[in-house]
């Protein structure tokens, strides 16, 4: 019996491994893909942005390889009788399967480590360098199209000379519908500040168009807030907070909730007391309610986030749980219609339940635990199927 544990297990991990190798290239190439056509990078600024990349690409491919070595391995046992030879032994199948649901446990653990650090380090990381390489990646695009378009904003050329913009045109997108601005000048030069996340423009012979008009025919320096530009001037987004962090955050916001509320009972109260109508309003009312709301929609969303990110790394475990299971009643060397098999239901019913229940929790409609629903359905699956490899 311990020759065939050591057997599973050593095949496992050897198709496991080099499946995980192949997919997270394949995954890795596709996210390289998607950032070069999206935000126009180059070589250099991609290449920087490689290590960040590589736990995100791991992120997805993790749970689909623990599936595909999981329905590999038993498919083979399986068509070569050798479940049907243990059970005649009186041993049970539960003895070959759980090597593989210890393996993937674990795996589990590690793939929680993996997200953690693919939607903290990883997210952040590719901001950073797209930011840091912003100015780079600008000059190529005009050089080429004479044209750059970023979210809120639009850059036009006639020409480009070294570092020269030609007759260059600047609108900026107005947010909550203000009028956008429009900045046309002589010549201009770039330079990209990393560290204030700000990219520098200084025009020469300078014309604005928009809420304000406005003409220097000097030197004009205008400044543009690439975080807020690329909305995260407000605040880090709960999805890239480290598993680490969460506590405090949710500390944080529960914190300036309290804040908020005591400011408002503080005002009604001086309002009641002054006879200052104004601090009775019903605009007052409003706009504290909406920041209060928003904080506790905030730590809601924190509160979601470990135990979303604890139920997509367990993913591996209840994807073993089925595909085992499924490969071994069907007695089919060729794995890929297992794996499929399992698959097609998994993408159907796990993921759809994964998506709604997050954002139930986010709401606040059910506990953040529900998040688990999804996992719960699989492993019911699985245990059902395991039933009858069992019974015949």
């Amino acid at each position: 019996m311990r020759i065939l544990t050591r057997y599973i297990i050593v095949e496992l991990l050897q198709v496991f491994f080099l499946t995980l190798a192949g997919l997270t290239a394949l995954i890795f190439l596709a996210l390289v893909g998607r950032e070069a056509i999206n935000k126009g990078l180059g070589l250099g600024p991609l290449l920087r942005m490689a290590p960040y990349l590589v736990p995100q690409a791991m992120q997805f491919a993790v749970p689909g390889t623990m599936l595909l070595a999981t329905t590999s391995v038993y498919g083979r046992l399986s068509a070569f009788n050798e479940v049907v030879a243990l059970k005649s032994m009186g041993i049970s199948p539960w003895k070959i399967i759980g090597p593989t649901l210890i393996v993937a446990a674990a795996t589990s653990f590690v793939a929680v480590g993996v997200n953690d650090l693919a939607v903290s380090w990883g997210r952040l990381g590719v901001q950073r360098v797209f930011v840091e390489s912003l100015e780079e990646v600008i000059y190529g695009q005009l050089r080429l199209h004479r044209s750059y378009v970023a979210e809120g904003v639009r850059i036009n050329v006639v020409d480009v000379r070294d570092r020269l913009l030609i007759r260059p045109t600047l609108t900026v997108q107005g947010k909550g519908g203000r009028e956008p601005i429009t900045i046309s000048a002589a010549a201009a030069e770039m330079r990209s500040i990393p560290a204030e996340q700000k990219l520098q423009v200084a025009f020469r012979d300078l014309d604005v168009e928009g809420p304000i008009k406005y003409a220097d025919p000097s030197v004009f320096v205008h400044e543009i807030d690439l975080a807020e530009l690329f909305d995260e001037a407000d605040s880090r987004s709960p999805s890239n907070y480290a598993l680490a962090e969460i506590g405090a955050e949710r500390a944080e916001m529960r914190r300036q909730t309290d804040l908020a509320q005591r400011d408002h009972a503080a005002q009604q109260m001086l309002g009641l007391m002054t006879g200052d109508t104004s601090r009775l309003g019903v605009a007052e009312r409003e706009q504290n309610a909406r920041l209060i709301g928003e904080l506790h929609y905030r730590e809601r969303r924190l509160s979601v986030e470990p135990f979303r990110r604890w139920a997509n790394g367990f993913s591996c475990l209840c994807f073993v749980m089925v595909g085992a299971p499924m490969a071994i009643l069907r007695q089919k060397g060729e794995f890929l219609a297992s794996f499929f098999l399992c698959f097609l239901p998994i993408l159907l019913v796990y993921y759809p339940l994964l998506i709604v229940s997050v954002d139930h929790a986010k709401a606040g409609d059910i506990s953040p635990a529900a998040v688990w629903i999804g996992n719960l359905v699989l492993a019911l699956w699985g245990l059902s199927m395991m039933r009858r490899v069992a019974r015949h």
